[in-house]
């Protein structure tokens, strides 16, 4: 039993120095205020489901291969589509600083 918890423990300090599951140290502090900046995209957007609200879902956006605009799904044409908006889309280019946008593409990471 002893062994088998000590395993477990292994694995679990692995994971964490590797990056993988939750969100680890300035990631999950630019993840959580991202998720609050996220509150006005919640809107039009789910994080939850896969369920279209008026925009699509954005659940497991970064497992995607493409955007619905066909570009890959990489930080800089995230932040591209959040800059210029389209399709109903407004843009966000001056209404969130640099940062708010760091942070909602971190939290992004994490659905």
């Amino acid at each position: 039993m002893v062994k088998k918890l000590q395993r477990s423990m292994c694995a679990g300090i692995l994971l964490a120095a590797f990056g993988v599951g939750a969100p680890y140290g300035a990631n999950a502090t630019a993840a959580s205020a991202g998720k609050a900046v996220f509150g006005q995209c919640q809107v039009c957007h789910s994080a939850t489901t896969m369920a279209r609200k008026v925009g699509p879902s954005l659940k497991g956006l970064f497992k995607h291969a493409r955007l619905q605009n066909g570009k890959a799904v990489t930080d800089q044409n995230v932040r591209a589509m959040i800059d210029q908006g389209g399709n109903g889309m407004p843009s966000y280019a001056d209404i969130l600083s640099a940062q708010q946008k760091d942070d909602v593409i971190a939290y992004l990471k994490t659905l």
